[in-house]
């Protein structure tokens, strides 16, 4: 019997290159996303805008007249904090400056859209800036690296992010190195655009309903599927946004109602697992859940007499090429 890695290697090794796949569980990937290339890229961006703060020239401008970075990943922004800094403005007025650059008759944010935001709560008219001057493929980079590390960002808000400034890098493999990420994960970020509608629209609501992980495997099911799949998804979707179906668990429960008869695995979690025993000592497992149904016989249990006898019997059980559900 093949090991489940085995398994794992031949079922994805058609998805791309080998040098850029690797082998993960399908669980919700940890947060924040700290890898060290990318800690390496947030220093350096975090420098640069240093450096740029230095280099502009500070004034103030009104409020009215800047707009956000249209790069920016974060969908959502956390009021009660964000109230807690307008306070804090209002009362002692802005230490740091935001910084910002020309657009057109106004400004975008490059740095300090909280505290932008903050001004606007409290109804100020003009705010503290550097103005600075900055590419779109600067300005898209410093943006995404920036937040893409912060913990309290969804990988969906990222991937629309990334999606929005695929345009202004020359490739994906240049648009990586930026990120300080690989490009297996740059494609898993890229696969939320692959989604179905019915997907996307409610993660514009609720951004954290799937991560990145979770995404690709369900883009991976559904590649060069029907329309029967889709309705299928369509139904499991609606259980994870009821939140009756975990996320990192739909792609399995989807696989596995595509290739049965259609209807819907309720819980893919529920499983059964029974011990087994050669006197006193556990000599294996046997596990049935939504996926199927696993013998596990620990290293050094078995003799080679045992093995046989339990290949034959596996063969009998399915000699005549039928699934005997009775």
């Amino acid at each position: 019997m093949s090991s489940l890695r085995d398994r794992m290697m031949s079922k994805t090794a058609d998805v791309r290159a080998a040098k850029d796949i690797t082998i993960e569980p399908q669980e919700k990937p940890s947060s924040p996303r700290t890898a060290p290339g990318m800690a390496g890229a947030l220093a350096a961006a975090q420098q640069r805008i240093v450096e740029l703060e230095k280099s502009g020239s500070p004034s103030e401008v009104p409020v009215k007249d800047i707009v956000p970075n249209p790069w920016q990943p974060r969908q959502v922004f956390n009021e009660a904090k964000l109230g807690q800094l307008a306070e804090s403005i209002r009362e002692a007025g802005l230490v740091q400056p935001i910084v910002v650059r020309r657009a057109g008759s106004g400004y975008q944010i490059v740095a300090g859209e909280r505290r932008w935001r903050a001004h606007r709560m409290i109804g100020k008219e003009e705010i503290k800036v550097v103005v600075i001057e900055l590419s779109d493929e600067e300005m898209a980079m410093l943006a995404l690296v920036e937040n893409v590390a912060r913990e309290d960002l969804s990988d969906y808000e990222v991937a629309r992010s990334i999606r929005r400034a695929e345009k202004e890098f020359p490739n994906r493999k240049r648009m990586a190195e930026a990120l300080g990420m690989s490009r297996s994960e740059l494609y898993r970020f890229l696969a939320f655009g692959e989604l179905p509608d019915f997907v996307i629209e409610d993660l514009d609501v609720q951004p954290r309903l799937i991560g990145s992980h979770a995404a690709e495997a369900v883009v991976s099911v559904l590649r060069d599927k029907n329309s029967r799949a889709f309705e299928i998804a369509r139904s499991l979707w609606r259980k994870v946004v009821s939140g009756e179906l975990d996320q990192t668990k739909l792609a399995r429960a989807l696989k596995v109602a595509i290739e049965g008869d259609g209807s819907e695995v309720t819980s893919v979690s529920d499983r059964s697992i029974e011990k087994i025993f050669s006197g006193k000592n556990q000599a294996g497992s046997i596990t049935k859940d939504a996926v199927g149904f696993t013998v596990k016989i620990k290293a050094g249990m078995l003799s080679h007499e045992k093995e046989h006898r339990i290949r034959t019997l596996i063969a009998e059980l399915f000699s005549n090429g039928q699934n005997d559900t009775n």
